[in-house]
């Protein structure tokens, strides 16, 4: 099949709304799979790398965190891992021909989809000062333009080194060691924007900030709750272990501002019956209960399920876990008051539940050996995401559902090694013992001053205080909020750099000079000198395992990400004139890029729990430690886990105004996007839709189909608009409204950020509906 790329974008004239799907995956979702990797691959190309990803033996999946099991199926890979891959290994290239035909301005023109599609990148480009065209670079020149930028600073702190969450273990490690060398910690990355509030709360609370279940707990679990998450999108193998948790006898409830089909009725496409379909009688209904909760209401919803469990321990004593409770946990006192004087009519108004339905809930929960809740980004883009997540914490430590088989807290990570970026030191926040052992290892002095976030970085651009922004995979312009903020802040700076395995926006977006570093993806064979290279990654539950690509890489001058901060380092350090080389970590760096496994030494030596660890993913990969998961110890300041006391708060809005959530279509992941379609909410041809239920579009004089501008109302007197939406009658709850991003990033306000954690409060954003007027 021709795998050339589409001549257009997405054409919204043809944008068709269907009902949505009450079942998801299935022969449809096989279907699409294969169609998008012909497209992309071809048939040769498409069964050497859907055969090898997940495999022991093959490559880590460039989409979702999810885990896989010990016993892996041979088509080991769901519809949205395999448009991944096709989007990564496609023979589609963007050479500097490309960059020839088509000016920045040009490219500007055209959508995210169309620049997607193009294809890998093949040669670091340059786009001058001044410039309308990027151009052809070599290394060495790129190196030279990026040390050049960086040592004309006044201080490190002047640059910004952004990482997403598909660098490796041994790339990240290797990345922040040389930024630290530079002397800062400007260490943003994705996981600012995404479950940064459940870091924050789990640190809290039980001392680590990942989440405490194994896959075989979740397989095994007695009752599941999983609120604010899709995981028929965005995580569709979790389906398979929720099957398993089915058949093995567990109790699932969905809590959702919308219905999700993946949560409704699962059609394993690795089974005949799955196959066949439930018109046919195969699928597995997996929910047994869904509360259509209001946007931002889960805290009041575990305020209420504590409440209820209060209730009931007062009645019989037999409901909370005393014994776990008076060993291993603080603040019991402070959060009971916090239950005790929370009203019930304030819970159901948040939540716009019944009180039967919470009751419903922590009945289940009374009655099961053991909980476990699984979350994403539904419950960490609100303002009060992190107390949301005490409270779900507050629940668990009540029948001490942490530390005991089938039960505990499952933050879902959305993009394959986000949690191992964290765990590698890709933070602007490390605590003092990762600098300790980092300057040990490496005989230098790391810098201590914490270091911008994300929307810290944004800022700091805007307000001109940033010259250099680097960006290690990832589309940052699109991933960001505020987006004519961003956009402008970028432009303020005097070097961009991308390092990037396919053309997107970021590329369009820049500083006065502007480079384009192209890399290896999971799916490329990485041959250095010491012969052919694995590296490592840490999924969603704490296990590091290898990725070893096999693919052909595009081109000759495309490099790994090791290879590329390996040489940009000894750029920096070890030249004798550079104003780096005499507090530079000693760092042999072009031995590191010709043998990942002296990283993984270092590694070794700097992090907690990777001890033999080149051992240990011969052995088929480990499972990091976690102490309150391992052996119920928390390590926390005083060693136990801790209740706390959170004031309820939820989202107020305006009458005549609606709450929107940003969230993805089907053919999309993260910023990436796959196609025009999202199959399972019943949009064909088109992105730029807005769920409304039918009778908030009626009092606003609108019908299903009007014509919409989105306008987003906050007390900073800045008018922020996202013109051009269908609107699309749907079964939200009243008061909601629900649409994809990036197209909507441009109604976050770059301010709006959550408590204590400072993550964009894109799950909560106050929105009017603007009838457009015919052109």
């Amino acid at each position: 099949m021709a795998t050339r790329a589409p001549k257009d974008g997405i054409n919204e004239a043809g944008l068709k709304s269907a009902a949505p799907k009450k079942q998801a995956v299935g022969l449809p979702a096989v279907a699409h799979a294969l169609k998008i990797s012909l497209e992309q691959m071809g048939p040769v190309r498409s069964a050497q790398t859907l055969l090898a990803v997940n495999q022991v033996s093959g490559f880590d999946c460039p989409g979702c965190a999810w885990p896989e099991g010990e016993n892996r199926h041979r088509a080991e890979f769901c519809e949205n891992g395999a448009k991944a891959v096709a989007e990564e290994a496609t023979k589609r290239t963007v050479p500097p021909s490309f960059f020839e035909r088509f000016s920045v301005s040009d490219l500007s023109e055209h959508d995210d989809f169309w620049l997607g599609q193009q294809g890998r990148l093949t040669h670091p480009m340059l786009l001058d000062d001044g410039g309308t065209h990027y151009r052809p670079a070599s290394w060495d020149e790129a190196f030279g333009i990026i040390t050049e930028e960086l040592e004309a600073l006044q201080s490190p702190d002047e640059a910004v080194f952004y990482t997403s969450g598909r660098t490796s273990n041994e790339a990240a490690f290797l990345y922040q060691l040389m930024v630290r060398g530079i002397g800062t910690n400007n260490l943003p990355d994705c996981s600012n924007m995404c479950h940064e509030s459940s870091g924050s709360a789990l640190t809290q609370t039980i001392g680590i900030g990942k989440g405490s279940v194994s896959l075989e707990d979740l397989e095994t679990a007695p009752l599941i709750l999983i609120a604010g998450q899709n995981p028929g999108t965005n995580h569709p193998r979790m389906l398979t272990s929720l099957e398993k948790a089915k058949k093995n006898g567990a109790q699932i409830v969905a809590i959702n501002p919308l219905p999700e089909a993946g949560l409704m009725t699962f059609e394993n496409p690795q089974t005949v019956s799955g196959l066949l379909g439930s018109r046919f009688g195969g699928g597995t209904q997996l929910a047994d209960d869904f509360l259509q909760i209001r946007i931002g209401g889960d805290q009041a919803l575990f305020q209420g399920i504590g409440k209820h469990l209060l209730e009931r321990e007062e009645a019989t004593g037999t409901v909370f876990d005393h014994d776990f409770i008076r060993e291993s946990t603080l603040g019991l006192d402070e959060y009971l008051h916090q239950l005790r004087t929370v009203e019930w009519d304030s819970i159901l108004e948040a939540t716009g539940l019944t009180r039967e339905q919470i009751v419903s809930v922590a009945e289940r929960m009374i009655a099961a050996k053991g909980t476990i809740v699984c979350w994403a980004m539904g419950l960490t883009q609100h303002k009060h995401s992190v107390a949301m997540l005490r409270d779900v914490v507050n629940v668990l430590l009540l029948q001490g559902n942490i530390g005991k088989p089938g039960a505990g807290l499952c933050p879902v990570r959305g993009h394959s090694n986000v949690q191992g970026d964290r765990t590698m030191g890709i933070f602007e926040r490390m605590p003092p013992a990762f600098h300790d052992a980092l300057d040990a290892r490496f005989s230098f002095s790391s810098p201590r001053k914490h270091g911008y976030d994300t929307v810290g970085a944004i800022r700091a651009m805007r307000d001109g205080n940033v010259r250099v922004f680097m960006a290690m995979g990832g589309n940052f312009v699109r991933a960001t909020p505020d987006s004519e903020v961003t956009d402008a802040a970028l432009r303020t700076t005097r070097l961009t750099v991308q390092v990037s395995t396919k053309l997107n926006r970021s590329h369009l977006i820049t500083g006065r000079r502007a480079l384009i570093l192209p890399a290896l993806g999971r799916t490329d064979r990485d041959t250095q000198a010491s012969g052919d290279q694995r590296v490592t990654v840490e999924d969603s539950m704490s296990a590091v395992h290898a990725s070893r690509g096999r693919l052909t890489p595009p081109g000759p001058e495309v490099r790994s990400e090791i290879a590329i901060v390996c040489g940009l380092a000894e750029h920096l350090f070890s030249r004798p004139d550079s104003p780096y080389r005499a507090s530079a970590p000693k760092v042999d760096w072009p031995a590191l890029q010709g043998n990942y496994a002296l990283i993984r030494e270092h590694i070794a030596a700097v992090i907690p729990g990777f001890e033999s660890y080149e051992k240990k993913i011969d052995d088929g990969g480990f499972i990091l430690p976690h102490g309150p998961r391992d052996n119920r110890h928390f390590p926390t300041e005083t060693g136990k886990a801790s209740f706390t006391g959170n004031q309820l708060e939820y989202p107020r809005v305006p009458e005549g105004r609606l709450l929107l959530q940003t969230l993805r279509s089907h053919d999309q992941y993260n910023t990436t996007i796959y196609g025009k379609d999202d199959r399972y909410r019943g949009i064909r041809g088109g992105r730029r839709v807005v769920f409304v239920h039918a009778e908030d579009l009626r009092e606003a004089g609108l019908t299903d189909g009007s014509m919409v501008h989105l306008v987003s109302e906050y007390d900073d007197g800045v008018q922020r608009r996202a013109e051009n939406f269908r609107a699309v009658a749907y079964p939200t709850p009243r008061g909601c409204a629900a649409a994809y991003y990036p197209e909507t990033n441009v109604l976050v306000p770059l301010d709006s950020t959550a408590d204590v954690s400072g993550t964009p409060t894109s799950k909560s954003v106050v929105i009017r509906l603007e009838k457009a007027t015919a052109s």
